[in-house]
């Protein structure tokens, strides 16, 4: 069964690999090309044109590689697995509206910001009320009114106020990955160690589960986690395809992910922390775009009250560039940055475990 983790991850590796490059002359020939803000660093004025959209590729990519895992093994579909994918499709289709609307009807501002809203919590919403639902043998549904850290803990609040909270965490995920998104292979490659993370998190737990408790040295150490092997698989599925698209996305870019890239990452991240039960770990995994998100907040919220600027601009990426730093100096950095949280991440969710025992 642990073979579809390995499938998985390298059929979505090979399929952006391969598929990105076709993708790029498509749309290069579409003319479907990046604009670039006025008031960013000069440098970027280089970057006007460069096909976007690329998010496409991972989308169907994770997609193909999920299914042909289960295809290879003979193995079923999983609700959780489903639901997950289900987000992140839904997201990144309200990002390429978004896309499709900036480039072809060339309105520099993409989709109006309700219509937009409106898209997001459509799919917010719908994941994750049918996320409650599904029960297994176990009476085990894909996520939990319970509020979870490294796993549930005693804070049940209820299936309305957890609608809320799951439609925040999917926003601001979403969000915060595509304000990540303002460099060549910044945000896909924090994506690609978050999801390294969640494969490990799902392997961890489908070995500790509950459903395995009779053969487990301490049983009240098991995870409540309803599939969790499916979530390794998306991960592993999800961290391939961002490796081989980062490939061609890494500066000099020939590809940019879009909006239509940015929210299903978002999507994705904020999906797998809800039904892997590591809501508020989420958050310090992807520290980064967490990082990113509150420069944003923070000089929004100085610039109202005092009419002045924290940083030179938002997001924080753009501040260190227009201090002298090289693109890649940035990102290698912001990468390392994210590398720190990760290593974090697993060390108090390893931790959580080994205190339960």
């Amino acid at each position: 069964m642990m073979n579809q983790i390995l499938y998985a991850g390298v059929i979505g590796l090979f399929l952006t690999l391969v598929g990105t490059p076709l993708l790029i002359k498509l749309l290069a020939r579409k003319g479907y090309g990046q604009y670039i803000r006025d008031d960013g660093p000069r440098e970027h004025a280089s970057k006007r044109g460069t096909p976007t959209m690329g998010g496409i590729a991972f989308i169907l990519a994770t997609v193909a590689a999920y299914f042909l895992s289960k295809v290879i093994t003979g193995n079923s579909p999983t609700y959780s697995g489903l639901l997950v994918l289900g987000l992140m499709v839904g997201m990144g289709l309200v990002g390429f509206l978004d896309d499709y609307i900036k480039i072809v009807k060339r309105r520099s501002l993409g989709l109006r910001a309700k219509a937009k809203m409106a898209g997001q919590l459509i799919g917010g919403i719908a994941f994750a009320v049918l996320a409650l639902q599904f029960p297994d043998n176990q009476g085990q549904t894909p996520a939990s009114t319970k509020l979870s850290f490294v796993q549930d803990f005693g804070w049940t609040i209820g299936p309305v106020l957890f609608v809320i909270w799951a439609l925040f965490m999917i926003l601001a995920m979403s969000n915060g990955v595509n304000l990540t998104d303002g460099l060549d292979g910044l945000a896909t490659g924090a994506s690609v160690l978050v999801f390294g993370a969640y494969t490990f998190i799902g392997v961890w737990q489908f070995q500790e589960s509950c459903a395995n408790a009779m053969t487990l040295t301490n049983p009240s150490a098991c995870f409540e986690v309803r599939d969790p092997l499916d979530l390794a698989i998306i991960a592993s599925a999800l961290m391939g395809s961002c490796l081989g698209f980062l490939w061609w996305n890494t500066s000099p870019a020939k590809i940019f992910m879009g909006d239509t890239g940015s929210l299903a990452l978002g999507g994705a991240l904020a999906g797998l922390a809800i039904v892997s039960r590591t809501e508020l770990l989420l958050a310090l995994l992807g520290g980064l775009f967490v990082l990113i998100t509150m420069s944003v907040v923070i000089q929004v919220g100085s610039f109202r009250l005092t009419g002045k600027r924290v940083f030179r601009m938002a997001p924080l990426q753009h501040h260190f560039e227009l201090k002298g730093w090289s693109e890649v100096l940035v990102v290698v950095r912001f990468w390392i940055i994210q590398g720190i949280c990760v290593v974090v991440g697993l060390g108090i969710f390893y931790a959580g475990w080994a205190a339960d025992k």
